[in-house]
Parts: C-alpha cells; structure tokens; sequence
C-alpha cells in the first residue's frame, strides 16, 4: 500500500479527485461551512495540474517564475455537505486566453450536484504584473480544453 496520496484521475478532459468531509469542516450543524468548498475547488484545480505534469514548485524555480491568481470565482451552491460525506471535485480546464484561465468545477456526492464554480485565474510574476502562462504549462493542459477552444 502507498503512502503517496492521491492526485485524483482523469476521466476525459475532466479532472476527479475525491474528498471526505470531516469535523473540522463543518460548522455547528454538521454542515460543510461555504469558504471550505473554495477549498476544496483549489485541490481539485491544483491536482488537475500536478497530474498533468504541471509543478507549482517548477514555475516557481523557472528563470522567469509564475504563478496564478483566482481572479473570479462564481460559485453556486445547490445543497449541503455534510460531515461524513464523501465528495468528488470535478475540474476541467476550459480554455486558456492571454494571461488568464478558464475553469469549470463541480462538487458531487454520487450523482448529485452540491456545488459548482466558474473560476478565472490569471498568471502573473512574482511582482504581481499578469503575463501568458509558460508554453510547457499551456502545452500540458491543452489537450484537455474544449476541441473548439483548443
């Protein structure tokens, strides 16, 4: 057995990575507090790069280092989490235009849809100016745009 923990897996262009809700997230009614499920979409956004060969730590280390930014996030809740329940974050990386990024993400308990975001992030420098993310880091998640955008 591993100790290595997991990254999630792809299924199609769309990036799963499962997620258990504990105590810690909940708030007194046993129910998922709202600023966790921005949480959980950064894990699922995140692994969706580290799975595709992205490395934070790699753009940090280039000689001309990048990072992202959440620009916009629109998230629509449709039910609660409770504590217990076992989650999946569904990501997909949609497009990419200029310095920014487009994402689609869903948290689902099986079939049932408990909340979805559409998020734009930007890359930047380190001093906070935007610019085009690195060719190697739009090469890797470019198979998995829409065929229209890519």
């Amino acid at each position: 057995m591993s100790d290595t923990p997991t990254a999630g897996r792809f299924e199609g262009r769309e990036h799963i990575l499962p997620v258990r809700v504990y105590y810690e997230d909940t708030d007194f009614t046993g129910v998922v507090y709202h600023a966790n499920y921005v949480r959980y979409f950064e894990r699922g956004r995140s692994d969706f790069l580290r799975l595709a060969g992205v490395s934070h730590t790699e753009l940090l280390d280039r000689h001309d280092p990048a990072a992202f930014v959440v620009t916009k996030i629109d998230i629509d809740f449709r039910k609660p989490a409770r504590i217990d329940d076992a989650l999946q974050v569904r990501t997909t990386y949609d497009s990419a235009k200029g310095p920014r990024l487009h994402i689609t993400q869903r948290i689902t308990r099986g079939e049932e849809l408990i909340a979805e975001a559409k998020v734009s992030a930007a890359c930047i420098t380190m001093d906070g100016r935007p610019r085009k993310p690195p060719p190697g880091l739009v090469d890797a998640i470019k198979p998995y745009f829409h065929e229209a955008d890519g």
